[in-house]
């Protein structure tokens, strides 16, 4: 099989899975309610069913354009994703008083999902220009202002959960470029302190961390939705009630379509269906992970590393908060949630992986030298010593041939 070809399929064959699978619990959590509220037991999975039929399309259109354009399309996004990032603080739908969904229509659009994957491709691109930060001095200048900036307008959204995936992206991709970890651990224990004055500075954080040291003091409060959750998800057993036999999504688990639909995965089809679907992101993220360690562009790698964190990481991060392990942060779980922009978000950066499979033995135009301490650029060309040797030797000959005709004429 040709090199790549393997990791591409699986990650294909993964990705359609989890996208079909997603389809199925959509509708399974939310017939009841969308038949008594708008009439149509298939109200929300027809809203997902095209989302998903576009992000497929997005997908096969990207998987087969080369990624190297899009490091001359980093700027372009960066730009667009602060301007949105702004305009959802002004123009967004407030919902649940959180504004993070620009309307366009019947369209919903949520901004930090296009900066979390704009994001991805800038830093991969700086760091393929530049060589890694060595230092925590170094790691704040400039990807450490970029990032805290686009956090900050992501925790006014207020969205804490996107902040921390972001930043678990960006260590993601410095951490394969070559940045040491005990520099990551300092940057990332600084971003967590900072999160601490965020969670604590927020009374409705603050309580949501109260609430995940003890949820079951406060059960009809704070600690409701993470309570219900774990009733959910013990109340499935081995082999769960059965596809549809939910009792948690009658109007006990809040959010049970979205952020807490593992819950449900979890009651329907127990612990069997709830160990498939995380062996599903294990395997997202061992082929992922491969496909960027065999790339040999440097940008390929970076972007690859970085995509790959990003899918697998809001997995992560969701998948703790249902089962208590850690605080709820509103983090969708990628491919399964209902969410329209992080579907197509989703599917848009799996496309992206999938030509990185494709060229992953091409390498760029040129290379950051990490031998020179100003992070400045040199042709990456195969041999060039040699071929300066064999310029040099033949100037040689040349002289010295001149010299001797030049003695004999005298």
């Amino acid at each position: 099989m040709k090199r790549g070809q393997l990791e591409a399929s699986v990650l294909t064959l993964v990705t359609l899975a989890l996208v079909a699978f997603g389809l199925v619990m959509v509708y399974s959590a939310t017939s009841a309610s969308a038949a008594l509220a708008n009439g149509d037991p298939a109200y929300y999975l027809k809203r997902q069913a095209i989302y998903a039929l576009l992000g497929l399309v997005l997908m096969v259109v990207v998987s087969r354009l080369d990624y190297r354009v899009l490091r001359r399309l980093a700027p372009p996004l960066m730009v667009t994703s602060f301007a949105l990032l702004l305009a959802v603080l002004v123009l967004g739908q407030s919902i649940n008083g959180a504004r993070r969904w620009l309307t366009f229509g019947p369209a919903v659009f949520q901004p930090s999902e296009l900066a979390k994957l704009a994001l991805a491709i800038w830093a991969a691109s700086y760091l393929t220009r530049n060589r890694p930060p060595l230092r925590l001095a170094e790691l704040w200048r400039p990807i450490g202002m970029v990032a805290g900036v686009f956090c900050l307008l992501v925790l006014a959204e207020p969205d804490l959960g996107t902040a921390i995936t972001i930043l678990l992206m960006l260590a993601g991709m410095l951490l394969v470029a070559g940045t040491p970890a005990r520099t990551l651990g300092g940057g990332l224990g600084i971003a967590g302190f900072v999160s601490l004055l965020a969670v604590w500075f927020e009374p409705y954080r603050r309580a949501r961390l109260f609430s995940f040291v003890n949820p079951w003091h406060d059960a009809q409060g704070a600690g409701y939705q993470t309570v219900q959750a774990m009733i959910g998800l013990g109340s499935g057993g081995i082999f769960g009630r059965g596809l549809g036999q939910s009792i948690e999504k009658a109007n006990f688990l809040p959010e049970a379509h979205t952020d807490m639909i593992f819950a449900i995965i979890g009651e329907e089809l127990g612990l069997v269906g709830a160990t498939a679907v995380i062996a599903a992101y294990a395997a997202f993220a061992y082929f992922g992970l491969r496909i960027a360690l065999r790339c040999k562009d440097p940008f390929g790698k970076r972007l690859a590393a970085g995509l790959t964190v990003l899918v697998c990481g809001q997995a992560a991060i969701n998948l703790a908060a249902v089962m208590g392990l850690a605080p709820l942060t509103g983090i969708p779980l990628p491919f399964v949630s209902y969410g329209g922009s992080s579907l197509v978000v989703a599917l848009v950066s799996v496309g992206i992986l999938l030509n990185i499979a494709g060229n992953a033995g091409a390498r760029s135009a040129s290379v950051p030298d990490s031998s020179r301490g100003d992070g400045r650029t040199r042709p990456a060309r195969a041999r060039s010593g040699g071929g300066t040797r064999r310029a040099r030797s033949t100037g040689d000959v040349r002289r010295v041939a001149g010299s001797r005709r030049g003695a004999a004429r005298s």
